[in-house]
C-alpha cells in the first residue's frame, strides 16, 4: 500500500503571543515541502491584542480557524489521504483533530512538544490559547466553552512526548496527576530518541502527531515562535524520533506548529532545513510495511 499524503495550510497566529506563524505554511512550501496533493489554506489570520479578552484571547477566531481545518483535514481523509496540516499556532491542532474523528477515525494524539499546553484562562495570565490546546481537548475545568467543543480525547488517548518537566506549570502538573497524561520526558528522547519514538508510537493502533518546533533548541536550530535559548532538543534529536513516528504503522497524519519563519536566517536555510526533515518523515510514512493501515475507516482499527 502507497500512503498518499495532503498538505493542509494553517496561516494563523491567532492563538499566539504576536504575529509572524501565519507566514509558515507558505515558507515551507517555498522551501520545497511537497505531498502528493496539496489542498490548500484556510484564510490567513493575523495576531492582534484582544482587549475585550485578554484571558482567552481571540477565542472565536481560533475556533473558526479550527473548524476550517477540520473540514479540510475530514476531506483528506475521505479522499484516501493522510493530512499533513502546516501551522500556525499550536491550537490549529484541534482542527486536525476534530477533522479525523469527523472522518470516523479512532486516534490517539503523540503531543511531539516541551510543554504539555494544559493551561487554561484561570490558570495563566498571557491569554494565548496556543499554552492550552490540551486542557481543552481534555475539557479541563475553566476550558473556553466553544473551543472545548471542537473535538475531545479521554485522558490515556493523549501521550505528552518530549516534555519537560521544568517547562511545566503547577497547574500542568496538577491536570497529568489527576488525570493520569501519560509522558515520554525530554531526557527520554534526548537519550534514544528512535527507541522513544518507537515506544510511543506503539501506544496507539492509530495516531496523529502534533510536532510542536518550540521543542528544539532554538540556539541549535532557530525556527520556533518560542525563542527560548539551551532549552530543548537539538534538532537532528527531534528530525530523528519524528521519522520513527512517521514509520509506524499506526501513523494517520501530521501537524506541524509554532514555526516563525522570521526567526529564522534571512536566507531562509533554517526553514529549508525543517522543510527536508518533515519530507524525510513523509516519505518514512509512504514506504511503511504493505499491511499498515491507511484508515481506520477502511480497516476498522480503533484504539486499544
Amino acid at each position: 500500500m502507497v500512503t498518499r499524503t495532503a498538505l493542509i495550510g494553517a496561516p494563523t497566529s491567532l492563538g499566539a503571543f504576536a504575529p509572524g506563524q501565519e507566514q509558515a505554511p507558505r515558507a515551507l512550501r517555498e522551501a520545497g515541502l511537497h505531498a502528493d496533493a496539496d489542498l490548500g489554506d484556510i484564510p490567513l489570520r493575523r495576531w492582534a491584542p484582544d482587549r475585550t479578552n485578554r484571558r482567552a484571547q481571540n477565542a472565536a477566531g481560533v475556533a473558526a480557524a479550527a473548524r476550517e481545518v477540520a473540514e479540510r483535514v475530514e476531506a483528506a481523509f475521505r479522499s484516501g489521504h493522510m493530512p499533513v496540516v502546516l501551522g500556525g499556532d499550536c491550537t490549529v491542532g484541534l482542527g486536525t483533530l476534530a477533522g479525523a474523528q469527523a472522518a470516523g477515525e479512532r486516534v490517539g494524539l503523540v503531543y511531539f512538544d516541551m510543554h504539555p499546553d494544559l493551561n487554561t484562562p484561570e490558570t495563566v495570565v498571557t491569554g494565548t490559547l496556543d499554552w492550552m490546546g490540551n486542557a481543552h481537548v481534555l475539557g479541563l475545568e475553566g476550558a473556553v466553552p466553544e473551543v472545548a467543543a471542537l473535538t475531545r480525547l479521554a485522558p490515556d488517548e493523549l501521550l505528552l512526548f518530549a516534555r519537560d518537566p521544568g517547562q511545566t506549570k503547577p497547574g500542568e502538573q496538577a491536570a497529568i496527576e489527576a488525570h493520569g497524561v501519560a509522558a515520554i520526558d525530554i531526557e527520554e528522547v534526548a537519550a534514544d530518541p528512535r527507541a522513544a519514538a518507537a515506544t510511543a508510537a506503539a501506544r496507539f493502533k492509530r495516531y496523529l502527531v502534533h510536532f510542536d518546533v518550540d521543542v528544539v533548541d532554538f540556539v541549535d536550530l532557530p525556527l520556533s515562535e518560542n525563542t527560548g535559548h539551551n532549552i530543548g532538543l537539538p534538532f537532528d534529536v527531534a528530525a530523528a524520533a519524528l521519522e520513527v513516528l512517521a514509520a509506524g504503522t499506526g501513523f494517520a497524519g501530521l501537524t506541524v506548529t509554532e514555526h516563525n519563519p522570521a526567526h529564522g536566517p534571512a536566507d531562509g536555510s533554517a526553514t529549508r532545513t525543517l522543510a527536508a526533515a518533515l519530507q524525510r518523515a513523509l516519505s518514512s510514512a509512504a514506504s511503511r510495511p504493505s499491511g499498515a493501515p491507511q484508515s481506520s475507516i477502511e480497516e476498522g482499527a480503533g484504539m486499544p
